[in-house]
């Protein structure tokens, strides 16, 4: 990609209406715009952070035998009026056609996805089942100002699971728990465990929480079992499991699993007939993983006073070429460009006819996790650098496709 062709803009400063670090650096980079309090476009360089990161969650939920569709955003009131939640959901958004027919937009899908699966189903042999979908929500935030993270249009992974008993749906959950741990790995974020209030059908439900001075939650860790507790539910600051004291943080909810039990398959009379053809009442569960919530909290944990520090599973482009020459030796750039496609990574050239300071400045905000340098005084040698260390390495053309690999750990 040339980034003389890139749909972007980097500014010189950050925006004076945005308080969350996340806002302030993706829309200074050019990865986002605001269109208004809680609702950001994401521009090439955002989306392609996006998809990267759909990606791998995709990649997740599939390894649970789950399968992927796409639901409504626009909610008939119908539905929501069947679970008592027209009313008690604060965060709803209502809307009423020209017929006078009333909706809501999707903040959540158990009042579209359980009528749905009532369809499908009849058997104890229908169960267990598992269906995701990657959707854009609609949350009417009172206070949307913390970027990406709690925005009034967001982009989230949902998972439902659908089962014989109560039992079934806490396994379920605990390989769910695993591939989010999976996911975070990846990430490199440091993800803590945290039981929050559960309601009826268990003792907790789960969240996984992003420690950072920048998070909005307030939750408790304890530094020996290295879980972790959500300070509305924990009445004491003494570990359940080891005794030890807990300590308060502030963290970024980045995603919760939890047990449903058999409220909603009652709102919706989603039954079952067992073995013996008795009918039964469905267990189910839900599993959330905020997609862009989870770009922007990145942002918060990775990054310094120049600019965003990208893991690299989930960078927008792998490698930023820099071409500070006046005279541009273009066997040298197709050298480069092969070896980076032999190595099957994507990448961002800039080839423009700007400063080599601008170039330089705009890099680091960007992010890209390896910059790769042709200036006039290295002469024949390359310049490589990691984004998230000052180190600086020279390298021959010949000796480049062998030290990325090395470094890139590709078989």
């Amino acid at each position: 990609m040339f980034q003389s062709k890139l749909f972007y803009k980097a500014k010189k400063e950050f925006p004076k209406d945005e308080e969350s670090i996340n806002a302030k650096y993706l829309i200074r980079a050019g990865f986002i715009e605001k269109l208004s309090s809680g609702v950001y476009e994401f521009l090439p360089l955002g989306f392609r952070v996006l998809e990267k990161i759909t990606d791998l969650v995709r990649k997740e939920m599939l390894s649970l035998n789950a399968q992927e569709l796409l639901l409504p955003a626009l909610h008939p009131k119908e539905n929501w009026l069947a679970t008592q939640r027209w009313e008690k959901f604060d965060a709803l958004f209502k809307l009423k056609s020209r017929t006078g027919s009333e909706y809501a937009l999707g903040p959540t899908h158990e009042e579209i996805i359980f009528p749905l699966v009532k369809e499908m189903i009849s058997s104890y042999k229908d169960l267990p089942l598992a269906l995701f979908q990657i959707q854009t929500k609609f949350r009417d935030e009172l206070r949307a100002k913390a970027g990406l993270l709690r925005g009034r249009e967001f982009l989230m992974k949902d998972l439902y699971s659908f089962h014989k008993t109560n039992e079934e749906v806490e396994k379920f959950k605990e390989k769910v728990d695993r591939a989010y741990l999976r996911i975070f790995k990846v990430l490199g974020l440091k993800v803590y465990k945290t039981f929050a209030s559960g309601g009826t059908f268990s003792k907790y439900s789960t969240e996984f929480q992003v420690p950072t001075e920048f998070g909005e939650d307030e939750i408790l860790i304890c530094s020996n079992c290295k879980v972790a507790w959500n300070k509305e539910i924990k009445s004491d600051r003494i570990c359940n499991f080891c005794k030890e004291i807990l300590t308060d943080h502030k963290a970024i909810e980045v995603g919760n699993t939890f047990n449903l039990g058999d409220s909603f398959s009652k709102s919706f009379d989603l039954k079952f007939k067992d073995k013996d053809g008795k009918e039964k009442y469905v267990f189910a569960g839900c599993y959330g993983l905020g997609i862009s919530r989870l770009m922007g909290a990145i942002v918060e944990v990775f990054h310094d006073d120049r600019g965003i520090i990208w893991p690299e599973k989930v960078a927008p482009f792998t490698f930023h070429i820099l071409i500070l020459k006046k005279k541009v030796n273009l066997s040298e750039v197709e050298s480069i460009v092969k070896i980076i496609e032999k190595l099957k990574k994507d990448y961002l050239l800039d080839e423009r006819n700007i400063s080599f300071g601008q170039k330089l400045v705009e890099s680091d905000l960007i992010g890209i996790p390896y910059r790769l340098v042709l200036s006039e005084r290295l002469k024949n040698m390359i310049e490589f650098k990691e984004r998230k260390s000052e180190k600086v390495k020279l390298l021959k053309i010949s000796e480049l496709f062998k030290f990325l690999k090395e470094k890139l750990k590709i078989k």
